[in-house]
C-alpha cells in the first residue's frame, strides 16, 4: 500500500523523543542528544496543537462552504438539464465532494510536507463522511421502499457496511490513522452482530462471537506489529490493542450483555438471559486476568484495562444488586482505592519483581524487531540513539552505550 506521508516521519520522531526521554533520566548527555537530531531530522510540518484545532476548524469550515456553493450550482445543473432523482444528486455531489477533499489532501501533503497538523486530519474526515453520505444515497435511490435499512437487524446494512468496511481499510492502510482504525474494528462488528441477527439464534450466539472476534483481532495486532513499518501504525496498533481487550471484556461482561440483549429484542425491562453463570464468571474473572497479566509481563496497557474493567464490574454488581447507597458506596471504594495505590507507591519504591514505582514510558512494545540495530548501522560515527520503549535492567549505563555498556 502507497502510504500518504513518509514512513520516515513516524520513525525519526519516534526515536527523538526517546531520545529526549532518555537526556531528561540523565541517561543520555547533551552532545549524544544534539548528534541523534541532527541524524533523524524532522522534516515536515506540525504546529503545536492549538493551532492544530484551529487548522482543524478553519479547515472544516472552508471544505464545507466550498462543498456548499458546488452542490448549489450543481443542483441547479441537475435540475435544467439532467433531472435526476433526489438521492442521486445527493449521491453524485457528495462523491465529488469526496474525491475532491481527497486531491486536495494528497496535493497539501506533498507540497508543504504536513503530517497530521489538523488541516490534513479535516480533510481525510471529512472527504471520507462525504464518500459515506454518497453511498449510502445510492443505496436509498436503490432500494425507496426499505425504510431503516441502517438498523442493526436489517437485511440490508451490509450493502452499506461492507463498502464503508473496505474504505475505511483503504484509509487506515494509506494514513495509519488511529480514528480510522477504530471505525474499521467498529464495522467489522456491525457486520458480525447484524450477520448472527439474521438467525433465531444470533442473540444466542453473539457474546461469544464477538469474544472470538475481538482475541482474534488481538493476536493479528501482534503480529501486525512485528512489521518493518510499525512506527508508522504504531497508534493504530495502540488503539486496536485496547479495542480488542475492551470488547472481549464488554462482549462478556453479564450487565452488557442482558441489557443488549433486551435492546435488540425491543424488550421495555430486560430479564434473566441464558448462560447467567458464565457471564457472572467472565465478568468477575476476565479483569482479574488483566490485571494479572499486566503485572505479569509488565504491560502497561493489559494493567490499566484490567483496572478500569474491574471498576465496571463493580458498577455491574451495584446496577443490580443495591447492598449501599451510592455515595456512600463511592466514598468507601474511593478511599480503599487510594488507600492501595498509596500502599502499592510505598512498596514499589524500591523495585520488586520486575515492577518499579518509578515513571516508565508507555510506549507500545515491538516484538520481534531490534530497532537498536538498525540505529546503529544508520549512525555508524554519530552515538547510539536509544529504542522508544527499551528497559534497563541490571548494570551500568553511562551515557546510553557511548562506552559499550548497558
Amino acid at each position: 500500500m502507497n502510504k500518504a506521508y513518509n514512513p520516515i516521519w513516524a520513525r525519526n520522531e519516534a526515536l527523538r523523543t526517546a531520545a529526549q526521554r532518555w537526556h531528561r533520566r540523565g541517561l543520555l548527555p547533551l552532545a549524544q542528544l544534539q548528534a541523534i537530531r541532527e541524524a533523524y531530522p524532522l522534516d515536515f510540518y506540525r504546529p503545536n496543537i492549538y493551532l492544530q484545532i484551529l487548522l482543524f476548524l478553519l479547515t472544516t469550515l472552508g471544505y464545507l462552504a466550498t462543498s456548499g456553493l458546488i452542490a448549489m450550482s450543481a443542483y441547479e445543473l441537475f435540475d435544467s438539464v439532467l433531472n435526476w432523482r433526489g438521492q442521486i444528486k445527493i449521491g453524485v455531489v457528495t462523491l465529488a465532494a469526496a474525491l475532491a477533499g481527497q486531491l486536495v489532501l494528497q496535493r497539501l501533503i506533498t507540497s508543504s510536507r504536513t503530517y497530521r497538523a489538523g488541516s490534513d486530519q479535516a480533510l481525510l474526515y471529512l472527504s471520507l463522511g462525504f464518500a459515506a453520505i454518497a453511498w449510502q444515497a445510492f443505496v436509498d435511490a436503490a432500494l425507496p421502499n426499505v425504510i431503516d435499512f441502517l438498523l442493526l437487524d436489517s437485511p440490508y446494512l451490509a450493502l452499506w457496511l461492507l463498502p464503508m468496511l473496505v474504505m475505511l481499510l483503504w484509509a487506515t492502510a494509506r494514513f495509519g490513522d488511529a480514528l480510522l482504525a477504530a471505525l474499521s474494528y467498529a464495522a467489522v462488528l456491525g457486520l458480525l452482530a447484524n450477520g448472527l441477527l439474521q438467525f433465531g439464534s444470533g442473540r444466542l450466539v453473539l457474546p461469544f462471537a464477538v469474544m472470538a472476534v475481538a482475541a482474534g483481532l488481538y493476536q493479528l495486532v501482534r503480529y501486525l506489529a512485528a512489521r518493518t513499518d510499525y512506527w508508522y501504525y504504531r497508534s493504530c496498533f495502540t488503539t486496536l490493542e485496547v479495542l480488542a481487550l475492551a470488547t472481549f471484556y464488554l462482549g462478556g461482561n453479564y450487565l452488557i450483555v442482558r441489557e443488549g440483549n433486551a435492546a435488540i429484542g425491543g424488550l421495555p425491562v430486560s430479564t434473566q438471559i441464558p448462560f447467567a453463570p458464565v457471564f457472572y464468571l467472565l465478568t468477575a474473572l476476565v479483569p482479574l486476568f488483566y490485571i494479572w497479566q499486566g503485572l505479569r509481563q509488565h504491560r502497561r496497557t493489559w494493567l490499566l484495562t484490567g483496572l478500569v474493567a474491574l471498576a465496571f464490574s463493580g458498577f455491574t454488581v451495584r446496577f443490580y444488586y443495591s447492598v449501599l447507597p451510592l455515595a456512600t458506596a463511592s466514598a468507601l471504594l474511593g478511599a480503599v482505592l487510594i488507600g492501595l495505590m498509596a500502599a502499592a507507591l510505598r512498596y514499589l519504591r524500591t523495585p520488586r519483581h520486575g515492577l518499579s514505582a518509578d515513571a516508565e514510558d508507555g510506549s507500545a512494545e515491538r516484538p520481534g524487531l531490534n530497532l537498536e540495530a538498525l540505529i546503529v548501522a544508520q549512525t555508524a560515527h554519530a552515538p547510539q540513539a536509544p529504542e522508544p520503549g527499551f528497559q534497563f535492567g541490571g548494570g551500568q549505563s553511562g551515557g546510553g552505550g557511548a562506552e559499550g555498556q548497558f
